[in-house]
């Protein structure tokens, strides 16, 4: 008898392997990796918006959650919130605000350099491939060199003066060729003086007079200036040239 499985595909073996092979090259391409990119942060900042984690302000924190646990799975959440591009000042003043300024600092911190390294992996695994080619702009060039050859002064710089979105500084250094190890140490020492202000403004907001709360408003504001004023000045800079 005649086999029946070949009419009806109208290939042989050999053309479905050669078409198996040609649709996960397809689905491996940059461009599909790169959608695959922009479709789960898509559904991330979705999620976000749907379940308001800032609520956790005006609500607090589980109450069965308590202690080291309770730190341990707010950074988690934190980390996760900022891949979905939540603000991290206001993470770090629900840090502060839940769990004081020592136990918040450290959630803080750790959350920050967790959704940092995610969203470099996501950025150089789905999108890297797919958006070096475009980089043909001075400004782009500019950017991506600095972060390819300075890398970790580079990012280092961007954390403590703030002024580049986080997510935008993660995005940027993963399309880079900026390393693993510069980012993560660069992300963790930069964020420690801005996130630490804010995590002591959360923490002593009920007492908006206290010394501690006045100095830590104090420093976020001419850290935001003098942020606002250096990225002036390189953009001043770039388009004199």
């Amino acid at each position: 008898m005649l086999d029946s499985a070949a009419p009806e595909t109208g290939l042989s073996p050999a053309g479905r392997t050669g078409l198996a092979a040609r649709s996960v090259r397809l689905l491996l391409s940059p461009w599909s990796r790169l959608s695959l990119l922009v479709a789960l942060l898509a559904a991330a900042a979705v999620a976000v918006l749907c379940f308001q984690p800032q609520r956790f302000l005006a609500e607090g924190w589980p109450p069965h959650l308590t202690g080291p646990a309770a730190a341990v799975c707010f950074a988690v959440a934190y980390g996760v919130c900022t891949v979905a591009f939540v603000p991290r000042p206001l993470l770090n003043l629900a840090a502060g605000a839940l769990f004081g300024s020592q136990w918040g600092l450290g959630a803080a911190l750790a959350g920050t350099v967790l959704g940092a390294g995610v969203s470099f992996g996501l950025g150089r695994t789905l999108g890297q491939d797919a958006l070096r080619p475009l980089l043909r702009g001075r400004w782009l060039k500019a950017v991506d060199g600095q972060l390819s050859r300075h890398g970790f002064r580079s990012m280092l710089a961007m954390r403590l003066f703030p002024g580049v979105p986080f997510a935008a500084a993660n995005y940027c250094a993963a399309v880079s060729r900026m390393r693993w190890l510069p980012f993560l140490l660069a992300t963790g020492l930069g964020s420690v003086p801005n996130t630490a202000a804010y995590v002591i403004a959360g923490a002593r907001a009920a007492t908006p007079t206290s010394p501690a709360f006045l100095l830590a408003m104090g420093f976020i504001t001419v850290t935001g200036l003098a942020g606002a004023a250096v990225a002036w000045r390189k953009r001043h800079r770039l388009y004199g040239r």
